[in-house]
């Protein structure tokens, strides 16, 4: 007696469905993969790249009525902008808030500000830098 197989010989006939789907899936894969590793190098380059102007709190003093915020301000040569800041109160209501002018040619500008205030704030709060 014999047996009879009902599958084709190995290779025989082309690829199998199975590896097929496998080899599309990779395909997909990899299509999906660059492009993300494209949309991330795009968000930096521009987060980065484009970024003519920021500043770092470095310490603050507060009064009743004033936070006076010592910021150290790095920016391309030339370039203008401004730095907002805030203060807020012991209860997290905003009592100040006021943007901060940096022009000139100086790439690193080390510069106390005063932040009125509408009642005694508890922080000085670095929202971010804008260039013009």
């Amino acid at each position: 007696m014999s047996t009879v197989s009902t599958r084709p010989p190995e290779g025989r006939y082309g690829r199998s469905s199975d590896e097929r789907a496998d080899r599309t899936l990779r395909v997909v894969g990899a299509a999906l993969a660059v492009a993300l590793l494209g949309v991330i190098g795009w968000f930096g380059y521009h987060y980065v790249g484009q970024n003519k102007i920021s500043a770092e709190v470095i310490s603050f003093d507060l009064s009743k009525d004033a936070v006076w915020v010592h910021l150290e301000v790095r920016k391309d040569a030339g370039a203008e902008g401004y730095c907002t800041l805030r203060s807020q109160a012991e209860d997290g209501a905003e009592v100040g808030r006021a943007d901060f002018r940096f022009d000139g040619d100086a790439t690193r500008i080390d510069k106390v500000v005063t932040l009125r205030t509408t009642s005694p704030g508890t922080t000085a709060e670095l929202l971010g830098c804008h260039a013009d």
